[in-house]
């Protein structure tokens, strides 16, 4: 389950969590049946984000499409599209978006907006003979992505699910061990020999902690063979701040194991603060998103860092200055979760 389970997740949830959104299903109710408006068609559906729902006659067809969930927007071409617009410069379009994913919605719009404002340009640059010198000054925009060129989904996702995967792991791992040695029995012969509260921590933590850095590296190996992504950063500071997030991680999980008395209640405390952790921690949402007392929140959830630096030192190179903040803070948290649960550990005879 420790091995297995990271690898499996690895390859499947980042082809899962993919924030390209397309085939966004679009009809079109074509009243004209022009050249313009076919070409309009044409270019829409050659862009590779809009897929055919049909094209209904009349709007009344239109709505039932998104009624039955089988349409997402429909584009209505006006009669007279192309007289209109080649007589008067101007003509009208309805544009009408199902909102019940608001993601999806907006973004399709977004799209279909871009599409239509490109239309209108090569229209434009068709009827208007460019002057030798352009008598309206004009500014163009050249965008440049960097960190991303190709603005893949899985360069931004698969660093933080590798993070969530260890995070998932090792603090299940870690919240069972004690607790499953009270069930069974034995943890009353460790309490009757000479070894201290903090030996038995740390010989409880060390095991876990050198696991969770053997399946970082099988995620690491997996994100290079799988995805093609290779740190632009030091690979030997990914390792000093996972080692440092695992003394945190792994110390929240054994205060969770010295609190419980079984697995199952062990169990539903480490899967409610995974779920926390999971949804506030930055890897799905962003936290500058997020309202003020919920990025206040985020700031006391170690996970958050480590996502944060996984993609600075994956995506963009960043050094240990830029991130001698984020150790700073999780080893702070693992110092007071391993002495909490140090203390917590009643050592009885």
């Amino acid at each position: 389950m420790m091995f297995l389970a990271p690898v499996i997740q690895l390859l499947i949830l980042p082809q899962a969590a993919n924030y390209t959104i397309k085939n966004i299903n679009l009809a079109i109710v074509d009243l004209d049946h022009s050249s313009y408006s076919r070409r309009l068609g044409d270019k829409i559906f050659s862009s590779g984000y809009f897929h055919s729902a049909g094209y209904p006659v009349s709007s009344a067809d239109a709505f039932k499409l998104i009624e039955k969930d089988k349409a997402d927007i429909i584009l209505s071409i006006p009669r007279d599209f192309e007289n209109n617009l080649i007589k008067e410069g101007s003509q009208k379009l309805g544009v009408e978006v199902n909102a019940i994913n608001g993601v999806k919605a907006s973004v399709g719009n977004n799209y279909l907006g871009s599409i239509l404002s490109d239309f209108n340009n090569e229209i434009r640059s068709e009827w208007i003979t460019p002057a030798r010198i352009s008598a309206q000054p004009s500014i163009e925009i050249v965008a440049s992505y960097w960190y991303n060129p190709m603005l893949t989904y899985y360069i931004f996702m698969v660093p933080g699910i590798l993070v969530f995967l260890v995070t998932l792991i090792g603090g299940n791992m870690t919240a069972l061990n004690i607790v499953k040695e009270k069930e069974v029995g034995t943890i009353e012969q460790i309490n009757v020999t000479p070894v201290r509260k903090s030996q038995f921590i740390l010989g409880k933590l060390i095991p876990f902690w050198i696991l969770g850095n053997v399946i970082f590296t099988v995620g690491l190996l997996i994100a290079w063979l799988v995805y093609g992504i290779i740190p632009l950063g030091s690979i030997p500071l990914l390792y000093l701040f996972a080692g440092v997030y695992l003394f945190a991680l792994l110390g929240f999980g054994l205060l969770i194991s010295t609190y419980s008395e079984t697995q199952q209640q062990a169990n539903s405390m480490i899967f409610l603060f995974v779920m926390i952790f999971n949804l506030m921690g930055g890897l799905f949402t962003p936290i500058e998103s997020m309202p003020d007392w919920a990025q206040i929140i985020t700031r006391i959830i170690p996970i958050s860092y480590f996502i944060e630096v996984m993609r600075m030192i994956v995506l963009k190179g960043s050094v240990l200055k830029d991130i001698l903040y984020h150790i700073g803070v999780v080893f702070s948290m693992g110092v007071i979760l391993n002495g909490w649960a140090i203390l917590n550990y009643r050592k009885t005879s």
